[in-house]
């Protein structure tokens, strides 16, 4: 039986993006499904105390090094193409997750995603500019304006704020996580270990 993975992201976050395009192909040689599930991340922080890696990294000797190799290690092992730096980074994702949200209730989710992921770290915007991410959502085939105006609604906004309680209440502090059942993984990395459990090929 085909298993379900779920994909706790936020697009702030440049691993969520590089674990966004490793997520095909490993679905494709899994069979597993994987359930995207918009979250907050600075609400997740907020909660949980914790910071950015660009924070946390910041006068770490070699740390910030040893973050790019690993980095490079998962470019070539899954085969993606590594992020550009948002020059505009940290860019507040609050109305890009709630669009989210928004954007599953109208069913556009999956177009939503790819295009979001693209503006924040394809081809890199200030996405926290509404009138930059409205044009850029439109310039994808979406209807921004009427995205953005979805996104305000009070129903979506408390989608948002749920699932980013349950994820902390479920463990997590940051994005990308993945639960494969109450398993917990955290961070792009751990994508091996995710297809190895769901694969059956793990130790």
């Amino acid at each position: 039986m085909a298993q379900t993975v779920q994909f706790l992201f936020d697009f702030g976050s440049p691993n969520a993006f590089l674990s966004h395009e490793a997520i095909p192909a490993i679905a494709a040689r899994t069979g597993a499904t994987f359930d995207y599930v918009p979250v907050l991340l600075g609400g997740i922080f907020k909660a949980t105390n914790n910071r950015s890696p660009a924070e946390t990294y910041a006068g770490v000797k070699n740390k910030r090094e040893f973050h790019e190799l690993e980095t490079e290690r998962f470019v070539k092992r899954f085969g993606v193409e590594p992020y550009t730096m948002n020059p505009f980074f940290p860019v507040n994702t609050l109305n890009l997750m709630r669009i989210a949200i928004a954007s599953q209730l109208d069913g556009v989710f999956e177009k939503y995603v790819e295009a979001a992921f693209h503006h924040m770290w394809g081809e890199p915007k200030k996405m926290d500019d509404p009138e930059v991410a409205i044009k850029a959502l439109n310039d994808s085939g979406l209807d921004g304006a009427r995205l953005f105006a979805r996104g305000q609604e009070p129903e979506v906004k408390a989608v948002l704020v749920a699932n980013t309680q349950t994820a902390v209440e479920r463990g997590a502090f940051g994005s990308p996580t993945f639960f494969v059942g109450n398993e917990m993984f955290f961070g792009k990395e751990q994508l091996r270990e995710v297809e190895e459990l769901i694969s059956g090929t793990g130790k």
